[in-house]
């Protein structure tokens, strides 16, 4: 199967995006922790050109933190400033932010600006990825716009988090055409994509296949499965049993038990996972 996911209004998101490029000094690019690859818009570094840009790796808490540190040294041996960060809590947000306006400040003086004034960074990444929530967090209230589905910021919004720093937030932005089919996927089972554009079943089978090799005690220990030995849509017949899912004649409801799969990897239930490792490159050139 391969998934694909372009609504209309991610076409207008690319143009405010350049629109806006040449007011900041710095482009913060946010990504999933799980997927850092996947999360990563291959046309954004064609779009930002030279601008400085530092990444941070959202949702660590759902990540496998000894991936994560793997990936933000990764980052560093490219030359990119990269830290972990969940948005969803404030431990952490006044280093993050002094990270930020210090990495601004920074670009500034190498382009010798003689007039102070407040770094003044984008906020991008794909749809659900975190940017908002982010910011929200580092305003301490709700000035962006959140929600738990892909493209809910529309348009541009301006927000001074401190005198030292202006943050604006932008549409979450896909790229037309996903070349590999292990971005689609990692893309539907982390929320990144609409539920209603790919087949549920087939997906949580693809993340049932990937755990059972990356994070075998994962699934045993959230789902009390004897063996993984079984295919693994026998497997998830049995968590549908379990879950009590069953349609008329006792037949589960796979559709349904799949969904049930799927939230909860999103929301953390099987524990911290990283589905790519830095050294995997999957996407096409």
């Amino acid at each position: 199967m391969q998934i694909q996911w372009y609504p209309g209004h991610m076409a207008k998101s690319k143009k405010l995006l350049l629109e806006q490029l040449k007011l900041v000094d710095v482009v913060i690019e946010v990504l999933d922790a799980r997927i850092p690859i996947s999360s990563a818009n291959p046309d954004l570094a064609k779009l930002i050109g030279g601008k400085p840009h530092l990444v941070i790796l959202n949702k660590e808490d759902l990540a496998d933190p000894s991936q994560t540190g793997e990936w933000i040294g990764n980052y560093k041996s490219r030359g990119v400033l990269a830290v972990g960060f969940n948005s969803k809590v404030q431990k952490g947000t006044d280093q993050l932010i002094k990270t930020i306006v210090n990495y601004g400040k920074q670009q500034m003086s190498q382009k010798k600006m003689l007039l102070p004034r407040a770094v003044r960074a984008m906020v991008v990444g794909i749809p659900n990825v975190g940017k908002s929530t982010l910011i929200n967090t580092m305003v301490r209230k709700k000035t962006a716009k959140t929600g738990d589905k892909p493209g809910v910021t529309k348009g541009k919004q301006w927000i001074r988090i401190l005198p030292e720093l202006e943050l604006l937030d932008t549409p979450g932005l896909l790229w037309p055409k996903f070349e590999s089919i292990e971005v689609g996927f990692h893309l539907a089972v982390t929320g990144a994509i609409s539920d209603q554009v790919f087949d549920l079943t087939e997906v949580a089978l693809w993340l049932l296949n990937r755990l059972k090799t990356s994070y075998p005690v994962n699934l045993l220990e959230k789902y009390r499965y004897t063996s993984l030995e079984a295919e693994s849509v026998d497997l998830l017949t049995q968590l549908g049993q379990k879950r009590g899912f069953l349609q008329a004649g006792g037949v589960v409801d796979l559709e349904k038990t799949a969904l049930a799969l799927l939230h909860d990897f999103r929301d953390g239930k099987l524990g911290r996972i990283t589905l790519e490792k830095p050294e995997v490159t999957i996407h096409s050139n």
